[in-house]
């Protein structure tokens, strides 16, 4: 049985990838590829298995982190229709947000800043 000899509990110098799962439908779609800012924009790196119906999926890592991307269907750069956040992009359409947290603690804090405010100190109105 071999041994561990380093004791001091050194983390990995790398990020911590985390699974992200993607999914789309497109009916008629041939092929269907994931192009972003997590991936320098190269849709073959990260393309969707079909799983028929015209249902698409793709589970991957990617480091904790916000991301701009496109599903690329194809051929034709499109956002994804699932994604909460969008940005327009330099090419007159738009990029999805993706947004990678390391821990549910930091997913559910994400999430929350993402919910509209209540404002406790306006008058409520008597009807």
């Amino acid at each position: 049985m071999k041994h561990n000899h380093n004791h001091d509990n050194a983390h990995s110098t790398g990020p911590q990838l985390v699974p992200v799962h993607f999914e789309f439908t497109h009916l008629t779609a041939k092929t269907v590829c994931i192009a972003g800012t997590f991936n320098h924009w190269q849709p073959e790196a990260k393309a969707l298995h079909s799983s028929g119906a015209g249902n698409w999926w793709k589970d991957t890592s990617i480091a904790p982190g916000t991301y701009e991307y496109c599903l690329v269907v194809d051929g034709k750069w499109i956002p994804d229709p699932c994604a909460r956040e969008s940005v327009p992009n330099p090419f007159g359409g738009r990029n999805s947000i993706l947004t990678v947290v390391d821990s549910p603690e930091a997913k559910h804090l994400a999430d929350a800043q993402k919910l509209p405010l209540k404002n406790s100190n306006q008058p409520k109105s008597k009807i």
